[in-house]
């Protein structure tokens, strides 16, 4: 049996940030600019992920992080529950994320993810980027009184984000690339258009997505329980692999050193 020194190196190994992402990532895609089809020479990759933690690691009193920020730049990456969550709030950056064209890498249980697209979505992702709209356009706003113009990119892309959630609650598929919009779209970038002909662009897409939502195809929630039967059997899956950083936490998985201490 290893030492208590030993497995306590094991597990801050295991617990690491850039080995879970390293070691332990189900899915990698790019988002940003690059996703959207609206990415010039300028634009950063930015890149995002889920990470599966091994089970054993959750049954110590340090859980491993719900989220790493890197190792690579321009990188963020969340564990699975936690991005599952989150997609189950209708979060419009997860969903997006599970929706890149630009897909990286997908092992077994990362395509599983891919697969469960559909139970994540449903009419609440009107008030999620309904809710997240009204945020940014209040920051745009506020940068028009103060400094006489608005941070053109960041209109760009909240006009982007108002067309994706006007056209998910119309057709219920949710499409990130904005495709013929893009000139459009960049032309906004460049500050082209005025103020006042960006806000009506904004307010027109802000009131035909909530049209849209009325007689939306989506359901009126999400399938919690399909996705929660995935992680379950995800996590089981995970128990009963041999654990290289915790031989004695596996010892009880395998059921040799059960009813003793």
């Amino acid at each position: 049996m290893p030492s208590a020194s030993r497995e306590a190196q094991r597990t801050l190994r295991a617990m690491h940030p850039e080995a879970l992402v390293r070691d332990h990532t189900i899915y990698a895609c790019v988002m940003g600019s690059r996703a959207f089809g609206l990415a010039t020479d300028g634009s950063d990759t930015d890149r995002r992920g889920v990470f599966l933690a091994p089970t054993p690691l959750f049954w110590r009193f340090d859980k491993p992080p719900t989220h790493v920020e890197g190792p690579g730049e321009e990188q963020f990456s969340w564990e699975l529950e936690r991005f599952c969550e989150l997609a189950l709030r209708a979060n419009p950056n997860i969903l997006e994320c599970l929706h890149s064209p630009l897909v990286e890498h997908a092992d077994d249980t990362g395509r599983e993810l891919l697969g469960l697209r559909a139970a994540f979505l449903s009419r609440q992702a009107h008030t999620t980027f309904a809710r997240y709209a009204v945020g940014q356009r209040k920051k745009l706003e506020a940068d028009v009184r103060n400094h006489g113009a608005p941070r053109w990119k960041h209109a760009m892309h909240l006009l982007r984000l108002l067309m994706s959630a006007r056209d998910l609650l119309r057709t219920g598929d949710l499409r990130i690339d904005v495709g013929d919009q893009r000139e459009p779209l960049l032309a906004v970038k460049r500050g082209e258009l005025t103020w006042p002909e960006v806000e009506s662009w904004m307010t027109r897409l802000a009131e035909e997505a909530e049209a849209a939502a009325r007689r939306s195809p989506l359901p009126a929630e999400p399938d919690r329980r399909r996705v929660e039967d995935f992680l379950v059997r995800v996590r089981r899956a995970s128990a009963l692999q041999p654990d290289p950083y915790d031989e004695v936490v596996q010892g009880v998985v395998d059921g040799r050193r059960l009813g003793q201490g």
